[in-house]
């Protein structure tokens, strides 16, 4: 049968590919898809012929590299006249675990641009870094789905198309483009929806978010597409819409005014009140993928979690002499933070009991073997965790060496998942902030994190040398420490702060 007379998409060990591809082979419509998910019946019909396809390495679509750094992928081959030519729909990956969506950071390659083995696609920004999404296979880039800055796109969610042939492009942007005239309307190939004359809006779901949106704006929406599953209309269909201008508010409707306020005994204040409330007198803010996760991890860690609080103040003046006396003597420069560091992880070391987390399927106590530090860095996207491994192990000037890298990585947003995945402890140090003492939220799986403020100046009893005390002026610092109590009581916690405020006044044992 000749090629231009094909009507189904035809591949290879259907089976297999038909399990392992179906998130990322939708076709341009509704009747390519039925076909796609009948084709293990209708495949060699009419004396069909079989062509085959390069197969994928992959065993399942789930978009994972072995070390998580880099995506590659490979799509669906359609060979048909009367749709579009022979192309790979790319999906969105799930980078891992906790990621159901993702942003589309930065795009390395244009439209019509050729492709190697290797190119870097785009940058992905996931629930916990930026990571490079990177080609599998030649081609050419024939159409970007979701464009550069895109936000919330569902895992499985197309994102590019890719063509094997240069002059096989202009075919694809044209069967991608019939029926809209913009970006916000171009195919998302998972919508699951049919068109009817009674639904104009082209949506049959709502998220709680994009209401609120509507309601706020009073929009029309009924040129905008949903990319929402089950044919659902998210917040970012609603916000791409308003940014292109697409969605306009409904002639009929008037603008929502904030609630007006209470009865003033100043007339002239309350009408100054009044007319400021304008809608235009605050933004919206986005939040990246990162402070989303950070943000439900937290609230579930302070409402599952039962926290105990204990605070001890340690003397630094020790810690300072010593510091000082590393730079002088030995030209290494080391910061409050990193001899902090070495501390806990010596008195994690004494103190095992402290070095745990609770399993919450086995309902126990689990004892960690390494000492693995993690370090709260905030960056421009939300508050990172990088980890010193073994920091019981390692001196301080190579774990104030380790902790410079990690930042910097974590600022960049290139931090490796095994950088900042695990951990059996948190540190969370706003000693350069005018901040004296605080208590922070325990990082799960974690049971405990420590939170140090600014060393200050006080004057207190000193104990001289012949044995009598005077006023003296010693610099103190506030440790406070957040426990799971499932975990930690007032033996384990004690025992652990006794530990540390030891390493504090006698700090050259650190280097034991």
């Amino acid at each position: 049968m000749a090629l231009s007379r094909l009507r189904h998409p035809v591949i290879s060990r259907t089976p297999l590919i038909l399990k392992t591809r179906l998130l990322s082979c939708s076709g341009y419509s509704s009747r390519s898809l039925s076909r796609v998910c009948s084709l293990h019946q209708s495949l060699l019909n009419d004396g069909g012929k079989v062509l085959s396809v390069r197969p994928s390495p992959f065993p399942s679509y789930d978009g994972l590299h072995d070390q998580f750094s880099k995506l590659k992928l490979a799509g669906f081959r359609y060979f048909s006249s009367a749709d579009a030519p022979s192309h790979a729909v790319i999906g969105m990956p799930a980078l891992s675990p906790t990621m159901n969506q993702g942003n589309i950071a930065k795009w390395r390659k244009n439209e019509g641009d050729k492709i190697e083995v290797g190119d870097i696609l785009c940058e992905i920004e996931t629930d916990k870094a930026t990571l490079e999404f990177e080609s599998l296979e030649e081609g050419f880039l024939a159409k970007i789905i979701a464009p550069e800055g895109s936000r919330d796109i569902a895992v499985g969610q197309p994102i590019a198309i890719t063509v094997e042939n240069e002059h096989d492009i202009k075919a694809v942007k044209e069967s991608a483009g019939v029926g809209s005239t913009s970006k916000e309307e171009t195919p998302t190939y998972n919508e699951t929806k049919t068109e009817s004359a009674a639904s104009s809006t082209k949506f049959t779901r709502i998220s709680p978010a994009a209401k609120i949106l509507i309601t706020e704006h009073g929009l029309d929406l009924s040129s905008v597409v949903a990319t929402g599953p089950l044919g659902t209309l998210l917040k970012g269909d609603v916000l791409a819409a308003i940014k292109s201008g697409k969605a306009s508010p409904k002639a009929t409707s008037t603008e929502k005014k904030p609630e007006s306020p209470k009865p003033s005994s100043n007339p002239s204040s309350s009408e100054s009140l009044v007319s400021g409330s304008h809608e235009a007198d605050f933004e919206d803010f986005p939040n990246s993928q990162i402070r989303k996760v950070i943000a439900k991890r937290l609230l579930e860690s302070k409402i599952s979690t039962p926290h105990l609080y204990l605070s001890s103040d340690v003397i630094l003046d020790p810690l300072l002499s010593f510091r000082k006396e590393l730079k002088e003597k030995y030209d290494i420069k080391v910061s409050v933070n990193d001899i902090l560091i070495k501390a806990v992880a010596v008195a994690l070391r004494n103190v095992p009991e402290a070095n745990a987390y609770w399993n919450v399927e086995k309902d126990e106590i689990v004892l960690c073997d390494s000492v693995d530090i993690s370090i709260a860095v905030a960056t421009e996207k939300g508050l990172m965790t990088p980890i010193v491994r073994n920091a019981d192990q390692k001196s301080i000037s190579a774990i104030s060496l380790e902790v410079k890298e990690l930042a910097a990585r974590a600022r960049a947003g290139k931090l490796a998942p095994h950088e900042f995945q695990g951990g059996t402890f948190s540190i969370s140090n706003l000693g350069m902030y005018p901040v004296d003492h605080f208590c922070a939220i325990i990082n799960p799986p974690q049971a405990c994190i420590l939170a140090a403020g600014r060393g200050n100046q006080v004057v207190e009893p000193v104990q001289g040398s012949d044995g009598i005390e005077r006023p003296g002026i010693v610099t103190k610092m506030n440790l406070t420490l957040s426990a799971d109590h499932r975990v930690f009581d007032g033996k384990v916690g004690g025992s652990f702060l006794s530990s540390l405020s030891l390493n504090f006044s006698d700090i050259k044992r650190l280097i034991l």
